[in-house]
C-alpha cells in the first residue's frame, strides 16, 4: 500500500509487500496541510463502523473532512515490507478549538508544546483478524536524522532527543522516520488526533465505560474517578488518558490507562448499535472526521476494505504491550534532561513479532470453550497470605478451599485447621485493618464473604469456611505498568469492565 495513491485492497494472508514503494520517492507532490489532529480512538472506531457494510457511498461521503499531511515526502532507505499493515498513530496536545470553560474545566491552560502527547504503533494482521497495539513512552531515547527544523527553518545535523519531540522539530514527515529507524517496522500510513478531536469523538459514540480497582486522582489533570465502574464523556477521558501523577508509575502507567480505554472503546463501538445503523454512522463518523489528519494514501476504499475485512472484530480480537525498558535510569541528555531506554533485545524481538506478523498476546482458539473470567482485583493473589479454618460441619472443606486458593494464586499458610465453636452459615475473613486491600482482593475470590476486621491480626488474613462456601473464583491483578528488561501484550477483553 502507498502513501500516495489509492492503497489496494487488503493482501490474503500471506502476501508480502513490496519493500520499496512509489510513495517512497523524492519530491512527490501532495495536497496543502491542515492543522487537524487525529487519535487512536477515533481511527479505530472509523474501522469498526465501515464494518456495518454501509458501504463505499457513504464512507466517500465522509472522507471530505480528513485533514491531509504528507507524512512520507522523501523517504528513502526504509525497513521493508511485511505481512499485515502498520500505522503510526499519534496524538498532539492541540486544543485551539476548545472552549475557554472546556480548557478550564479540564485543566488544558497553558501554551501546547505541539509535540506527540501518546505515539503507538498499531500492526492490523494480513488476515485483519488481529490488531497488535504498541504503546512508545513518549520521553524515549531518539535520534533523529538529519533535517529542516519545522519551525526555525534550519538546517539541523542528527541529534539525540526525546521522541516526542520529533514532531516539533520536524512534525509528521520527522516523527515517522524517527520511529521507523528505531523500530525497523515499515509504516504504511500515519493517523493524528489533537485533543478537541478525541472529546469530541467519545462523546459521539455516547461515553466509554471505565473500571479501576482503587480510586484515581491527579490534581494536574482534575482527575476523580472512585473504584468500580465509571461513564466517562470526552472531557472525562481526556482526563483519564492524560494523567501521569496518580502514583509513582507515571507515564508507563498513563500508557496502560490509554490501552484501556481504547480497549473499552472499541467494546463500546461494536457493541451499541452503530455499526448496524447507518444514519447513526453517519453521524458518528462525521464528528469523528472533523478533526482527522492522515497520509493522502489514506481514503475510503482503505476505509472500506478493513471495516468489512473486520467484521466481528471484538475488544478479544486486540491486544496491547509497551516497548520494553532498560532497567535503572535512564539516558540523560544535555539541554533535554533524562529519557527511558529501550531494552535492546527484547524490544527488537517485539518489533520482529510485528514484523513477522505474529501474535504478541496468548490467544485462545476460536472454538475453545470460554472460562470463567477472572475479576480485576487491586492486590496480586500471590502477595496475600491466607490462614484457612473449616468452620462447617463439613469434614475437609477447609482443606479443599486452602487447595482452591492456592491454586487461584494466594499465599496459603501453614494447614487448614477446624475454627473453634459452633458451625457457621457464612464464611468471612478477619482482617487487620492496615490490610484492608489485601482483605477486599480475598473476598473477591469468596464471593459472599464477610469482612471482619481485627486490630492487631498483622498480614495474615484468617478465612473462616462457612456452609455457604461453593467455590473460589478466579482473580488477577490489575496489569502494572512494563517490567524493564520484557514485554507481556494482554488481550483487550482483559481491560474492559465484566
Amino acid at each position: 500500500m502507498t502513501a500516495s495513491s489509492r492503497s489496494p485492497r487488503p493482501a490474503p494472508p500471506g502476501a508480502r509487500r513490496p519493500a520499496q514503494r512509489e510513495a517512497d520517492r523524492p519530491g512527490e507532490r501532495r495536497p496543502p496541510r491542515k492543522r487537524w489532529g487525529l487519535r487512536i480512538g477515533a481511527f479505530v472506531s472509523l474501522l469498526l463502523m465501515t464494518a456495518s457494510g454501509v458501504g463505499h457511498a457513504m464512507v466517500t461521503g465522509v472522507q471530505s473532512g480528513i485533514g491531509r499531511v504528507d507524512a512520507f515526502k522523501g523517504m528513502s532507505n526504509r525497513p521493508g515490507g511485511g505481512d499485515g499493515l502498520n500505522f503510526l498513530v499519534v496524538g498532539t496536545d492541540g486544543r485551539d478549538k476548545l472552549t475557554k470553560e472546556e480548557k478550564q474545566k479540564y485543566h488544558l491552560g497553558g501554551a501546547p508544546c505541539h509535540c506527540t502527547d501518546t505515539l503507538m504503533l498499531v500492526h492490523l494482521s494480513a488476515g485483519r483478524d488481529r490488531a497488535s497495539v504498541v504503546s512508545l513512552p513518549r520521553d524515549s531515547y531518539a535520534e533523529v536524522p538529519a533535517h529542516t527544523d519545522a519551525t526555525t527553518g534550519r538546517a539541523r545535523p542528527r541529534h539525540a532527543i526525546k521522541l516526542n519531540a520529533a514532531y516539533a522539530e520536524g512534525g509528521p514527515n520527522l516523527t515517522v522516520r524517527t520511529v521507523e529507524h528505531m523500530t525497523g517496522v515499515h509504516i504504511d500510513h500515519y493517523l493524528e488526533v489533537d485533543f478537541t478531536s478525541f472529546m469530541r469523538s467519545v462523546d459521539a459514540v455516547g461515553g466509554v465505560e471505565i473500571c479501576t480497582v482503587r480510586p484515581l486522582r491527579d490534581s494536574h489533570t482534575g482527575l476523580a474517578l472512585p473504584v468500580g465502574k465509571s461513564q466517562l464523556n470526552g472531557g472525562a477521558a481526556l482526563q483519564y488518558v492524560r494523567s501521569r501523577h496518580i502514583d509513582g508509575t507515571a507515564d508507563l502507567g498513563r500508557m496502560q490507562r490509554q490501552q484501556r480505554f481504547l480497549a473499552a472503546l472499541i467494546h463500546k463501538v461494536t457493541s451499541s448499535g452503530v455499526l448496524m445503523n447507518p444514519i447513526r454512522f453517519k453521524e458518528v463518523a462525521d464528528t469523528m472526521l472533523q478533526s482527522v489528519r492522515a497520509d493522502s494514501g489514506f481514503d475510503a476504499n482503505d476505509m472500506v476494505d478493513l471495516g468489512q475485512a473486520m467484521r466481528g472484530f471484538t475488544p478479544s480480537s486486540s491486544e496491547f504491550t509497551s516497548v520494553p525498558l532498560r532497567s535503572g535510569t535512564g539516558i540523560k541528555v544535555p539541554g533535554v534532561g533524562s529519557t527511558l531506554s529501550w531494552e535492546p533485545v527484547q524490544s527488537q524481538r517485539l518489533f520482529q513479532a510485528l514484523r513477522d506478523d505474529k501474535p504478541l498476546a496468548v490467544h485462545p482458539p476460536k472454538n475453545a470453550p470460554k472460562k470463567p473470567r477472572a475479576t480485576v482485583v487491586d492486590v496480586p493473589p500471590n502477595q496475600i497470605r491466607v490462614q484457612v479454618y473449616n468452620g462447617s460441619t463439613r469434614r475437609g472443606l477447609g482443606t479443599a478451599a486452602s487447595k482452591a486458593l492456592h491454586t487461584a494464586g494466594f499465599a496459603t499458610t501453614g494447614l487448614p485447621g477446624n475454627a473453634v465453636g459452633a458451625p457457621v452459615a457464612r464464611t468471612f475473613i478477619a482482617y487487620d485493618p492496615r490490610w484492608d486491600r489485601s482483605a477486599r482482593t480475598l473476598a473477591a475470590a469468596l464471593p459472599g464473604a464477610q469482612l471482619r476486621p481485627a486490630a492487631n491480626l498483622g498480614p495474615v488474613l484468617k478465612v473462616t469456611i462457612g456452609a455457604d462456601y461453593k467455590a473460589v473464583n478466579p482473580v488477577r491483578a490489575e496489569e502494572t505498568p512494563q517490567l524493564p528488561g520484557g514485554y507481556t501484550a494482554v488481550t483487550g477483553d482483559q481491560a474492559v469492565c465484566p
